[in-house]
C-alpha cells in the first residue's frame, strides 16, 4: 500500500519538473516559440494577395496558381503530424532545429521559382518546414507550465501565432502592391534564419527528463536514425473527447474563414475598396482581436480551472477548462459573423464599413475565447503526447477548413453574403453544442475510449 509520504514524495517531485525554469526563462521560451509560430501563419496568409502578381509573372492563371493554396494545407498538415510525431522521440528543440532549414530552403526556391512545377515543389518545401511551429509551441508550453498556469501561456502564444495570421494578408498586399512577391519570400527566408539562430543559441530542450524516446534507449548510435510512424497521432483522435472538441473548434474557425476569405468579394465590393493593401488592412481589426482575446480567454480558463478545483476540494475534472468557452461560442462568435452578414447586405456607406470592421474584431475576440482553451484542454489531456495531440486535431481541422472555404465564394454567388454568413453562425453554435455534451459527460467518454490520458499525479 502507498504511504502518504511517498505520494508526497511523488507530488513533490513532479512539480519540480516545472521548477526547472526561471520565469525570465519561461517567459523567454514563450517569446521564442511564438516567434517561431508566427511563421507558418505568415507564409501562409502572405501568399493569397500575392496570386496575381505571381500568375503574371509565371505566365499563368490566377486559378492556377491558386493550386498552390491547397498543396500548402497537404504540405501542412503532413508536416505538422511529422514534426509532432519525431519531438516525442528526439525533442523539441531538434525538431525546430531540423524544421526551420526546409523553411529557408523552401522560401529561397519560392522567391527563384522560373514555372509554376518549381513553385509548386519549393512552395511544398516552404510550408512543410515552418508547420511544426504550431504543435512543438503547444507541447512546448505544456512542458515548462502546471495545469493552471498553462491556460495564460497558451493564450498568449496563440494570440501571437492568430495575430500573424491577420496582419499577414495587409503584408502580402503591400508587398505585390509597392514592392515584390519574390523579395517578400526572401525577407521570410531571413525571418528563419534569425529563428534558427535564436533556437540554436538560447532555446533548452523542455521535454520532461526520461520521457523522450531516445532515452529510453538501451543502446543507440551516435547519430540515431529511428522511423517514428507520423500518422500514429491521428490515432488519437480515437478519443471521442479529443475528436469532439477538435470538431467543435472547427466549426467555430470555419466563421473566420467565412469572413476573412471573401473578404476582397463582399466588403471590397460592397464598400468600393479595389486597393491590395487597403483590402489586407481591413483584415486587422480580426488580428487584434486575436491578439487581445487569447490572453484573455487563456487566463479565464486558469481561472474556471482553479474555481471548479475548489468546489470539488481539490479533484480535476479536465472538461472544466472548456467552460471558459460559453461567451465565445455561443455571443460573440455566432453575433458577429451573423451581424457581418446582413450589415454587409443592408448597411452601406462608411457606417456599414465600421460596423463590419467592429465585427471582424468581435469575431476575432470570440474564435479565441474558444480555441484557447480547447488547445490547454488538449495539452491537459494528454500531456505526454500534447504535441501529436495538437498536430492530429490541426491536421484533420485544416482538411475539414479546406474543404468549407472551397464552398464560401460559390454560397455567397449563389444564395448571398447574409445566408451564408447565418449558416455558419448555426455551426458555431452547434460547435458549442459538442463543447456541452463533452463537459457533461466528458468522464464517461474519456473512459471509453483510453489514449493515456493524464492524471492528477502527472499533471498538475
Amino acid at each position: 500500500m502507498v504511504s502518504e509520504d511517498s505520494l508526497l514524495l511523488a507530488c513533490t517531485t513532479h512539480e519540480a519538473i516545472y521548477d526547472r525554469f526561471s520565469p525570465d526563462q519561461k517567459r523567454w521560451i514563450v517569446f521564442i516559440v511564438s516567434f517561431a509560430g508566427l511563421l507558418p501563419m505568415f507564409v501562409s496568409a502572405t501568399f493569397v494577395p500575392s496570386i496575381p502578381q505571381i500568375a503574371k509573372d509565371l505566365d499563368s492563371t490566377h486559378a492556377v496558381v491558386s493550386l498552390t493554396v491547397s498543396l500548402s494545407i497537404l504540405a501542412s498538415a503532413v508536416g505538422a503530424l511529422v514534426w509532432a510525431a519525431y519531438s516525442s522521440f528526439y525533442g523539441r528543440r531538434w525538431m525546430y532545429l531540423w524544421g526551420v532549414p526546409f523553411l529557408c530552403i523552401g522560401s529561397c526556391g519560392v522567391a527563384m521559382a522560373a514555372s509554376l512545377k518549381s513553385l509548386l515543389f519549393w512552395r511544398f518545401v516552404q510550408t512543410f518546414g515552418c508547420s511544426g511551429g504550431l504543435p512543438l509551441g503547444a507541447g512546448v508550453i505544456g512542458d515548462i507550465y502546471k495545469l493552471e498556469e498553462r491556460g495564460t501561456a497558451i493564450g498568449v502564444f496563440f494570440g501571437a501565432t492568430l495575430f500573424g495570421f491577420a496582419v499577414a494578408p495587409f503584408l502580402g498586399g503591400a508587398a505585390a502592391q509597392y514592392w515584390s512577391w519574390r523579395n517578400l519570400h526572401y525577407s521570410i527566408t531571413a525571418w528563419g534564419l534569425l529563428e534558427l539562430l535564436l533556437v540554436y543559441l538560447s532555446f533548452p530542450e523542455t521535454s520532461h527528463p526520461g520521457t523522450l524516446g531516445i532515452d529510453k534507449l538501451k543502446r543507440r548510435r551516435w547519430i540515431h536514425i529511428t522511423w517514428v510512424n507520423p500518422l500514429s497521432s491521428l490515432w488519437l483522435l480515437r478519443s471521442p473527447n479529443l475528436f469532439a472538441v477538435m470538431l467543435a473548434s472547427t466549426l467555430v474557425l470555419i466563421t473566420d474563414y467565412v469572413l476573412l476569405v471573401p473578404l476582397a468579394y463582399t466588403i471590397g465590393v460592397r464598400y468600393g475598396i479595389a486597393n491590395e493593401a487597403i483590402i489586407g488592412a481591413c483584415f486587422l481589426p480580426n488580428g487584434l482581436g486575436n491578439f487581445i482575446g487569447a490572453p484573455i480567454a487563456g487566463r479565464l480558463s486558469d481561472v474556471v480551472i482553479r474555481r471548479w478545483r475548489e468546489k470539488r476540494d481539490g479533484v480535476w475534472f479536465p472538461e472544466d477548462r472548456l467552460r471558459a468557452t460559453w461567451i465565445g461560442g455561443l455571443v460573440m462568435v455566432p453575433l458577429s459573423v451573423g451581424a457581418s452578414g446582413l450589415i454587409t447586405t443592408y448597411v452601406g456607406g462608411p457606417v456599414g464599413l465600421w460596423l463590419n470592421l467592429l465585427c471582424l474584431y468581435t469575431n476575432g475576440m470570440g474564435v479565441d475565447f474558444v480555441f484557447n482553451p480547447i488547445g490547454s484542454y488538449n495539452v491537459d489531456v494528454v500531456r505526454s503526447r500534447s504535441a501529436e495531440a495538437t498536430a492530429a486535431s490541426a491536421a484533420i481541422r485544416s482538411l475539414i477548413l479546406s474543404a468549407a472555404t472551397a464552398l464560401v465564394i460559390p454560397s455567397i454567388e449563389r444564395i448571398g453574403v447574409a445566408w451564408t454568413d447565418i449558416i455558419a453562425a448555426v455551426l458555431a453554435i452547434i460547435g458549442q453544442g459538442i463543447i456541452f455534451l463533452t463537459i457533461r459527460y466528458g468522464d464517461r467518454m474519456r473512459a471509453s475510449v483510453d489514449v493515456g490520458f493524464s492524471t492528477t499525479e502527472n499533471n498538475s
